[in-house]
């Protein structure tokens, strides 16, 4: 057996002189394996969060989103959809238009982004899974229908299908010039509404879609305009293969963002608070490092003896200071596995029972801290631990110098 190690772990589990330096051992092991438990729990319920954002903002944003790099509208024409629609994976291409309006219900008004779209827009959408009453309908027949957020028809007092209070949708008109009038300066639509989401409060309070026909019309498009071309895939699809394939059929010209990409600010935002908690809890785990210190200090001196005979016998100064080096690595690491060990049983148990709940579950979009275990964050906490580990270790260590053996030796053979 790797003779350092042998010697350390027998002082790591030995019984020591004086029993505070026990103490101080199993303290620095306990602040070591909490401090790591933290750290795993906190990353993996930052993970949670994030999975709960991306998966609320995919209901309503397409996997890939389509824009033109310079304007704001272009020719759908001039996106290949036939080839597109050929990739393995895609299930929807849909056509819009996307736009500031006014809408009036009655003696209410608010300001929205009209989300003019295709009847492809309607195909396995899991906006329907979000409708919190109506039908995901935007025609029938000649009259318009359109599908809103929450907070909009919350505000607007919106009834659904109500033929005699139609919602008015106003917007400025594009073309015409001069004009004299506020009836000249807006083009006016009406349509009622079918079905209200509710995704996530931002998008809950903005959006309003309807026909793009309807759109077309208010805004004064042309027939074949549009403001970007959003595609759905299917589960368990290669998104960024897809993305590249798309982005190589459309050219330079054109934006393709996948769904991270339209949401890049957010997601930004939510990494750097995981890493900035990560920063933070590491700070503490350096702090909990200085009982390791405290530790192997007392044990160099309460070894005194044991490094005099071992150096005597001809053990090098290098294998003595690897003994106590050994000795710190072991009391991190130990703390490591057991503070990785119960973090994982922690995070697996709330996984599974969802044990500590977001306050009132009718409040929240889930009931229960949501959680998700990354490996690669057990890694890097380890792997953070030991960096700790080895510096707590080399800084009491460094007082075993020749001179220091030396003079342990002397005071041994005196004895």
């Amino acid at each position: 057996m790797f003779f350092p190690f042998y010697i350390a772990k027998r002082y790591l589990l030995s019984k020591k002189s004086h029993n505070i330096i026990n103490i101080i051992s199993g303290i620095s092991v306990v602040g070591v394996m909490v401090g790591t438990m933290a750290l795993i729990v906190v990353l993996s319920v930052f993970n949670g969060f994030e999975d709960l954002v991306s998966s609320l903002y995919s209901t309503f944003d397409a996997d890939i989103k389509i824009t033109v790099k310079e304007g704001k509208s272009f020719r759908s024409e001039l996106i290949p959809r036939e080839k597109i629609e050929k990739i393995p994976g895609v299930i929807s291409f849909a056509e819009v238009i996307e736009e500031n309006a006014l809408v009036k219900h009655r003696t209410e008004q608010n300001i929205v982004s009209l989300k003019g779209v295709s009847n492809d827009f309607l195909y396995n959408n899991p906006l329907d899974y979000m409708l919190v009453d109506g039908d995901m309908i935007l025609e029938n027949q000649d009259q318009n229908y359109s599908i809103m957020g929450y907070l909009i028809a919350y505000n607007l007092g919106i009834r659904l299908y109500d033929p005699s209070n139609p919602i008015l949708v106003y917007v400025p008109k594009r073309t015409k010039k001069a004009l004299t009038s506020l009836d000249q300066s807006f083009n006016t639509g009406s349509l009622m509404a079918s079905a209200v989401f509710s995704v996530q409060q931002e998008i809950d309070s903005k959006y309003i879609i309807v026909p793009i026909r309807f759109a077309r019309d208010l805004l004064e498009y042309q027939h074949n305009e549009v403001t970007s071309i959003e595609i759905r895939l299917a589960e368990d699809v290669d998104m960024k293969k897809v993305q590249e394939d798309v982005a190589d059929l459309v050219g330079e010209g054109f934006f393709v963002k996948n769904r991270f990409q339209q949401q890049v600010l957010l997601f930004k935002i939510m990494k750097s608070e995981k890493w900035a908690i990560f920063l933070i809890l590491t700070f503490i785990l350096i702090i909990a490092a200085f009982n390791t210190v405290g530790s192997l200090s007392m044990l160099i001196l309460d070894k005194r003896k044991d490094i005099s005979v071992l150096y005597s016998m001809g053990a090098s100064q290098r294998q003595i200071k690897r003994i106590f080096q050994m000795e710190g690595l072991l009391v991190s690491v130990s703390g490591a596995v057991l503070g990785l060990l119960l973090g994982f049983i922690l995070c697996w148990v709330q996984i599974q029972f969802g044990l500590v709940k977001l306050g009132d579950a009718n409040a929240f979009i889930v009931p229960h801290y949501p959680v998700r275990l990354i490996f690669m964050d057990f890694v890097w906490i380890f792997l953070t631990v030991l960096i700790i580990g080895i510096f707590a270790a080399w800084y009491p260590v460094r007082q075993i110098s020749s001179r220091y053996l030396n003079q342990r030796v002397s005071d041994f053979i005196k004895s």
